[in-house]
């Protein structure tokens, strides 16, 4: 398209919202039409992120003020269970959307309604969302009017295993996810288990029956197996801020060079860094770019590969990756606003 893209956001008082705006602001195609917050509605945006002042000049506003009709395309940053509501309007009027919540992620109506809750305000539009993982479905997601911005660990998780089951060479029935976030991942709201007393000096899994993001990881490395495949996911939050570290094994039932078969398939991915053989990623390399950084081991030359993959969960697994599908679906450079530096210490 010629001209800049006028984008609106609604819910902008999150995380994954500050740092939409914190990408956005410096996107040289974007113009910041609207950010919408109930609670807010008149305060400076920049009064409650001052990391923003001199770069963002609007006030929060209303969903009802916004006018986000008038967008080209609208970034939903809200809590599961409220794109779902507003989404088919918007898509009437013209209005593409990436959602950053879980209301398109999953095809099977059912499973989402068994996960998260809920009736599905937008059955309709479950079947046309496409599921925006750039490194897969980077076609599909140039012509989509709804994109389902996959969630942190899913992004982890299947950027690292995907290369091993598209090739056949695992046991498709035992795979493990051995994953681990920092506290920004549950959120900008004040809940006891994330207060810094509380999640500081401390370490501990969670969601071992079973997380929201199981159904979707599974949904999508069953996609890339062509059969179902059978998962173990284990979530733990860490004492950090940010950051994604998912440890993942498989066992091999066939031979190859998985260096290079990762290379291979990652060739060209500007997001997607495959280090040398025998590294060990962490995540401060990643901390605040959408980068995610890779390596492989088999341990003592056994059968079994175990993969590291890291991410920043606000970045590649949240705001970073809806920018990068926002490039793909206005035909922009995919890089246009993410050539972040990753930031150390």
């Amino acid at each position: 398209m010629t001209g800049k893209i006028r984008v609106g956001i609604v819910g902008g008082t999150g995380y994954t919202g500050v740092e939409l705006l914190r990408l956005l602001a410096a996107h040289p195609q974007v113009e910041l039409a609207a950010i919408t917050s109930r609670g807010e509605a008149g305060m400076e945006v920049a009064t409650m992120f001052p990391s923003l002042r001199g770069k963002v000049g609007l006030k929060f506003v209303t969903p009802d003020e916004a006018q986000l009709e008038r967008c080209n395309l609208v970034f939903f940053a809200t809590p599961n269970g409220v794109a779902m509501k507003q989404v088919p309007a918007l898509i009437e009027a013209g209005v593409r959307v990436v959602d950053l919540a879980a209301d398109f992620r999953l095809h099977d109506e059912a499973q989402w309604e068994k996960w998260y809750g809920m009736a599905h305000a937008a059955r309709d539009y479950l079947a046309e969302a496409v599921y925006g993982l750039p490194e897969v479905r980077r076609e599909k997601i140039r012509n989509a009017r709804i994109v389902a911005n996959p969630g942190c660990y899913p992004t982890a998780v299947q950027l690292g295993l995907r290369p091993l089951l598209e090739a056949g060479l695992v046991d498709t029935d035992n795979l493990i996810a051995d994953a681990k976030s920092g506290v920004s991942g549950a959120g900008r709201k004040a809940e006891v288990h994330t207060l810094f007393s509380e999640a500081s000096d401390n370490f501990k899994a969670y969601g071992v029956p079973g997380h929201r993001h199981l159904p979707e990881i599974r949904q999508e490395l069953s996609e890339a197996a062509g059969r179902a495949v059978g998962l173990t996911f284990v979530p733990h939050l860490t004492p950090m801020i940010r950051g994604i570290h998912a440890t993942l094994y498989a066992r091999l039932t066939g031979d190859a060079d998985l260096q290079a078969l990762y290379e291979k398939r990652y060739a060209g991915e500007r997001f997607v860094d495959v280090l040398p053989a025998g590294s060990h990623p962490d995540t401060r390399s990643v901390r605040a770019s959408n980068v995610c950084r890779i390596a492989l081991h088999r341990p003592q030359g056994g059968n079994t590969v175990v993969v590291l993959s890291v991410i920043d969960n606000l970045v590649k697994g949240a705001a970073g990756q809806a920018v990068q599908n926002m490039n793909i679906m206005f035909g922009l450079d995919e890089c246009a606003g993410l050539d972040q530096i990753p930031v150390l210490p």
